[in-house]
């Protein structure tokens, strides 16, 4: 785990579920296209919430590549999910590009919602073969950008799977802020 003040504003990372962030008013979904129950980030989300979050989603879907939708959290311990479409990599081009998209429109989403806090995963960088590092440098790339544009946002996580993404964040976060 770890944490830093940027721009008045906490950065914080570290392994854990992001269905369980009770202290986050919202939670991001690394989410497929028609923002049902997948796999990982998605299935996670979706079996913590309950099924009014799918009937939700089924009015909202489909999404496309870098695009954001805002729903509420249901039966998770959240006020919203944000659903990110990231990239796959190798066919959504440019998958820099799309990726970033999902980090600042998540963030505006919540910043134009008022909220103080928000969680996200490490976006595509799973069944969707962003390769992790750059996934990484990416994400605390657009989220550091992003910061001086907020006006409500003061805390903002990356809640990772493993120790390796963490090591990851760490390299990327620890001690100095990486060039956008």
């Amino acid at each position: 785990m770890g944490k830093q003040s940027i721009r008045g504003i906490t950065v914080e990372w570290l392994t854990g579920d992001i269905a369980n962030q009770p202290d986050m008013d919202i939670v991001v979904n690394a989410a497929n296209a028609e923002l049902g129950t997948g796999g990982g980030v998605a299935g996670a989300l979706h079996r913590a919430a309950g099924p009014g979050l799918e009937e939700e989603c089924g009015e909202l879907g489909p999404i496309k590549p870098g695009e954001a939708v805002i729903t509420s959290a249901h039966g998770l311990p959240n006020r919203y999910v944000v659903h990110c479409l990231g990239p796959v990599y190798g066919r959504d081009i440019p998958e820099e590009s799309l990726l970033t998209s999902c980090y600042r429109r998540a963030l505006q989403l919540a910043d134009d919602t008022r909220l103080s806090s928000i969680a996200f995963p490490a976006i595509s960088s799973g069944a969707f073969g962003y390769p992790p590092d750059d996934a990484a440098r990416v994400a605390v790339q657009a989220v550091l950008a992003a910061l001086p544009k907020l006006k409500f946002i003061r805390h903002v996580r990356f809640v990772l799977f493993s120790d390796t993404d963490l090591q990851r964040y760490e390299r990327l976060l620890g001690g100095k802020v990486p060039a956008s």
